[in-house]
């Protein structure tokens, strides 16, 4: 990967890092990307001065999965030559990622990943971690839309808490690749989410795909002839996770204009 002199201290001590570069994300995305997971709590003093104060009133237990993420987009980033940056949180709480590149977070229950990228390369990831079948079917009416209800009913009892919890994150995926281009926020009954290869949710590790089709006119599909977008997902080791992401194109505008052709 590409060295990127611009944001290294050397001067700065290496700090220790517990997060490793991760196969099982990466697989979700095309070459060119960097993915780092941790999966044991994160020591919160490792953070740089400058990301704490993001979490400086919050309570133990989101400082600590803060923490895990910004050392997973640590662990990402130095790939690309990129260290001693402090990674910090804008007012609506995306992270600051350096200019040239793009990035994601996700965390959950012993699972704190990040994906990183060029921007000249991509216009915008999303990647979305979740324990597997944490999402009860109380929850359905909230993160469903009818059709996904009916697939949800129509796979073996003891499959559907994982194909639901596949479905929202699938779409907190989706959200979090588009937001940072258009800076539209969604409700999950703005998406409808299907399997194209199966009728199933694979439990078995592989990499399959998955597709986010829009139920109204959002930003990032305007001007699209066939407004659906593409992502993969995998449900591994307890966990399901999902990854989208958009190509640099001109097709894909900067945050706060208007889309072109």
């Amino acid at each position: 990967m590409p060295i990127n002199s611009q944001f290294t201290r050397p001067d700065a001590p290496a700090a220790p890092n517990p997060a490793t570069l991760s196969p099982a994300i990466s697989a979700l995305f095309p070459s060119g990307i960097a993915a780092a997971e941790l999966r044991k709590p994160a020591d919160a003093s490792l953070l740089d001065p400058e990301e704490a104060l993001s979490v400086q009133k919050a309570v133990p237990k989101r400082v600590g999965e803060f923490a895990a993420g910004r050392l997973c987009a640590r662990r990402a980033l130095a790939e690309f030559g990129i260290v001693g940056f402090a990674l910090k949180m804008a007012p609506d709480r995306v992270p600051l990622w350096p200019e040239s590149m793009v990035g994601s977070i996700s965390h959950t229950r012993g699972f704190a990943a990040a994906v990183v990228a060029e921007r000249r390369r991509f216009s915008s990831l999303g990647v979305d971690v979740e324990a597997g079948g944490g999402v009860k079917r109380e929850l359905w009416r909230h993160i469903c839309i009818p059709a996904e209800s009916a697939w949800l009913e129509s796979l073996p009892e003891a499959a559907r808490a994982c194909a639901a919890t596949l479905v929202f994150s699938a779409k907190e995926a989706f959200y979090k690749c588009q937001y940072p281009v258009t800076g539209e926020r969604m409700r999950f009954a703005d998406l409808c989410v299907t399997l194209p290869d199966s009728d199933a949710v694979s439990g078995d590790g592989a990499v399959a795909g998955v597709t986010a089709t829009p139920t109204r006119a959002l930003a990032i599909s305007a001007g699209c002839r066939e407004p659906r977008f593409h992502g993969s997902y995998r449900v591994h080791e307890g966990y399901v996770c999902a990854g989208f992401y958009l190509p640099a194109a001109p097709l894909i505008s900067p945050r706060g204009s208007a889309p072109t052709r």
